[in-house]
């Protein structure tokens, strides 16, 4: 059976088979930064997680699946009760070899549930077709580049365990200034060093992910509203739609529905 309790130890790379595929109910969780010896499709059937990779943070709503490729570091994060899926792969020449978040249509995501729930037994034969389904809808799914990139200096460090664990509202940038003991300009400088963006961009992009992930797990919309600081539920809608090119509710029933 590959349905996994949280405390059981489990190594794909231990194991034999061309495909193995796992489920869990997860709650708070941190994996630690790791790697496997073989490709990764990383999913959520309900809830919602991060990943770190490459200094970036990426999220992971059910609507979107993360493809790892063998020997790639990366460390997943949890907040709450997330229903876990991850198939693992053989390397193979065939198979992506770059990382890639893309979408999950209904039809993708009953494969990723039918294959993670295989007996790790299963004849290879008798996996062929679903496999080259689950191939072709792999291919095809649109890659979503929502991320964000994460600043590197040492003095942000903890402040940053916190905002990726806590899920808490980044400070603004003269409260950030006060409590890492560096000068507005000096926070501004590091940031735009180290991700590209000033601090008021990277801030407005973290809202934006963590709205899409507040959205994904039905908070209500004057709720997300009120979690991210907006004024008002318009002042909200007009940000997203700013962003996405599309207000919460079409973003989040063309996700659902497609």
């Amino acid at each position: 059976m590959a349905f996994i309790l949280p405390d059981n130890p489990f190594d794909p790379d231990q194991l034999p088979g061309q495909v193995l595929g796992i489920a869990s109910d997860l709650g708070v969780h941190d994996s630690g930064p790791h790697r496997h010896q073989r490709h990764q499709l990383l999913f959520a059937q309900a809830g919602c997680m991060s990943i770190e990779l490459e200094n970036r943070l990426c999220l992971l709503p059910p609507t979107r699946a993360a493809w790892i490729p063998a020997g790639t570091t990366h460390r997943v994060l949890m907040r709450g009760v997330v229903a876990y899926r991850s198939l693992y792969f053989s390397p193979d020449q065939c198979l992506p070899n770059m990382v890639q978040v893309m979408g999950v249509n209904p039809l993708l995501r009953e494969i990723i549930e039918r294959v993670s729930l295989w007996p790790w037994d299963k004849p290879q034969e008798e996996q062929q077709r679903t496999l080259a389904l689950f191939m072709e809808e792999l291919l095809h799914s649109p890659k979503e580049d929502w991320h964000l990139p994460m600043p590197q200096d040492k003095r942000l460090a903890s402040w940053l365990w916190h905002i990726k664990r806590g899920g808490f509202m980044p400070d603004r940038l003269n409260q950030l200034a006060e409590k890492v003991g560096a000068s507005s300009k000096t926070i501004g400088r590091i940031f735009m060093s180290d991700t590209g963006m000033s601090y008021q961009a990277w801030r407005q992009q973290w809202r934006l992910l963590h709205a899409m992930e507040l959205l994904a797990e039905g908070i209500p919309l004057s709720q997300v509203a009120s979690q991210l600081e907006f004024s008002s539920d318009s002042a909200f809608i007009s940000f997203f739609k700013k962003n996405t090119g599309q207000t919460p509710l079409i973003y989040l029933n063309s996700k659902r529905f497609r």
